[in-house]
């Protein structure tokens, strides 16, 4: 949480409350998560929270590096590495739905080369590798 601390400070924005529930839910979770399921998760006291409230923590916590979104499970993640900048790629089981993030340089650099020779500038990059993890392989 000190590195949301830090980001958040840097970025001259608050960590509030709400973020920090909000990534701390992303950090428990072993798969991606939805809004809803986030949503139903900071429920308390038999109220439940505006849904714009789980999409604007969210939204920060894209913009710090501190949780990713896959799109093609239409859900978040919490970064496992916030402390620098990298590139997302994600392992992502067909089966069990679990993701890793994983760093691998050449993909990066692989995504960023093509774009530049077809004269496309990228804001973001996230890799989505869809398989059979091992635990659900045996």
């Amino acid at each position: 949480m000190k590195t949301a601390e830090n980001k958040s400070r840097a970025l001259g924005l608050r960590f509030t409350k709400t973020r920090r529930k909000v990534l701390e839910i992303l950090w428990q979770s072993h798969s991606p998560l939805g809004a809803y399921d986030i949503l139903d998760r900071l429920q308390e006291d038999s109220r439940r929270p505006a849904p714009m409230v789980v999409y604007r923590a969210l939204d920060f916590l894209i913009e710090a590096g501190l949780a990713h979104r896959l799109s093609s499970r239409n859900a978040f993640i919490g970064c496992s590495a916030p402390e620098g900048d990298h590139e997302a790629q994600f392992l992502i089981c067909n089966h069990c739905g679990s993701a890793a993030e994983v760093e691998a340089r050449p993909i990066a650099k692989a995504v960023e080369e093509t774009a530049a020779s077809a004269g496309f500038h990228v804001h973001q990059r996230v890799v989505e590798i869809t398989g059979v993890c091992p635990n659900c392989q045996s």
